[in-house]
C-alpha cells in the first residue's frame, strides 16, 4: 500500500467519547468495573451508539472532502482512544453504520493517545476526557475537552450542510498575555495595555494553526464557486470574545498579521455569550474559561481549551 501522506491536510484527532454518547457505557465502567465493561461492549457491539457532542461538527467538516478529489482529501479525523481493539470495534461499527467516512483509528487500551499527535499532523484533538486535554495542552498540543454527553437537532438533511464553527480569543486563537494583565491589573488595564499594543501582534495561542487549515477549506470553496457561481459556501468562521473597543484593534491585527481570518467578529465586552450563541448557532465553540462554557453548553456544542493562566489552578 502506497504511504498515505497528512502534511498537507487538515487532520484531526477525536476521541469516542467527544464523538458519540457513551454516558451509558461509562457508568457501566464506573459502577462495576472493566471487565463488565469490555462486556457489556461485546454485548452491544451491534447496537450503534448515539451521536455525542462533536458528532455534528466532525460530520459536517467530513463532507467537506467532495471539494477534493477521490483518494486524496482535504479532511482527515482519526479516532484516538482509550479504549483497546476489542472494545473499539463498537466505536468503528457505529462510525459505519453512521456513514462517516472515518477509516483510521489508534486504541490504546487505558492509555492517553494524544502523545501521537505530532506524529499525525494533527490541529485538533478532542475529548471527553478532561486529564487527557489538559495532558495534551500542557505538553503544548492544540486540544479540547468537549462539554455534555450529547446533542440532538443535526438533521441529515442533504440540503443543509453548512459548518459554523466559533473561537474566543484570548487563550484559544491567541495567547493568554492579555489575560495575565487583566488578572493582575484589571480591565482598565487591560484596555490600555491592549491600546497601547494595538499594532503588536499577538503571539498565537493553541487552535490558531486549526484555524488556518480551516482557512485553506475556504479558500478552496471560493476557487469552485469561481468556476461554478452555483455554488454556496457553507464554511462560515466567527470570534466570539469578551473583548471590546479599544481592545478589538489588537484581535483584528493580529488575525490579520498570522495570516488568517474570521467570517464575524463579535466584541461583547462581557455581555452573556450564551445568548450570542442560541442565535449564531455554531456547530462547535471553544472557549478558555468554564464560566462562558457554563451559559453557551446549555444550547451549543462547547469545547474547553485548558490554556493559560486562567486555567492553571486544576478544577
Amino acid at each position: 500500500m502506497p504511504a498515505f501522506e497528512l502534511a498537507d491536510r487538515l487532520v484531526v484527532g477525536v476521541a469516542s467519547s467527544a464523538l458519540f454518547d457513551l454516558e451509558e457505557s461509562d457508568a457501566v465502567f464506573r459502577e462495576q468495573g472493566e471487565e463488565a465493561y469490555r462486556a457489556h461492549q461485546e454485548e452491544n457491539v451491534d447496537n450503534t451508539l448515539r451521536p455525542g457532542v462533536a458528532f455534528a461538527f466532525v460530520r459536517r467538516l467530513l463532507s467537506l472532502n467532495d471539494l477534493s478529489e477521490p483518494g486524496d482529501p482535504l479532511v482527515e479525523v482519526i479516532i484516538l482512544s482509550r479504549n483497546d481493539p476489542d472494545t473499539g470495534l463498537r466505536v468503528m461499527r457505529s462510525i459505519q453504520s453512521h456513514g462517516l467516512p472515518i477509516s483510521r483509528a489508534i486504541f490504546r487500551q487505558g492509555r492517553s493517545p494524544y502523545p501521537f499527535m505530532t506524529a499525525l499532523n494533527m490541529s485538533l484533538f478532542l475529548s471527553a476526557d478532561g486529564r487527557d486535554v489538559r495532558e495534551a495542552v500542557a505538553a503544548g498540543l492544540p486540544a479540547g475537552h468537549v462539554l455534555g454527553s450529547a446533542y440532538a437537532g443535526d438533521p441529515d438533511d442533504p440540503d443543509d450542510r453548512d459548518l459554523r464553527i466559533a473561537f474566543d480569543f484570548d487563550g484559544v486563537l491567541a495567547s493568554d498575555a492579555a489575560e495575565r494583565v487583566y488578572q493582575a491589573g484589571g480591565l482598565e488595564e487591560f484596555r490600555a495595555y491592549e491600546a497601547r499594543n494595538a499594532a503588536t501582534p499577538h503571539d498565537p495561542g493553541p487552535l490558531r494553526d486549526f484555524l488556518a487549515g480551516v482557512n485553506r477549506i475556504q479558500r478552496r470553496e471560493e476557487e469552485r464557486r469561481r468556476s461554478d457561481p452555483e455554488y454556496r459556501l457553507r464554511v462560515h468562521v466567527s470570534i466570539v470574545t469578551a473583548r471590546n473597543a479599544p481592545a478589538h484593534e489588537r484581535a483584528v491585527r493580529s488575525l490579520k498579521e498570522w495570516g488568517v481570518r474570521v467570517n464575524d467578529a463579535f466584541f461583547l465586552g462581557g455581555v452573556d455569550k450564551g445568548a450570542v450563541m442560541k442565535v449564531l448557532d455554531p456547530h462547535i465553540f471553544f472557549d478558555d474559561q468554564v464560566v462562558h462554557l457554563e451559559s453557551t453548553s446549555r444550547t451549543t456544542p462547547s469545547v474547553h481549551v485548558p490554556f493559560g493562566t486562567i486555567n492553571e489552578t486544576a478544577p
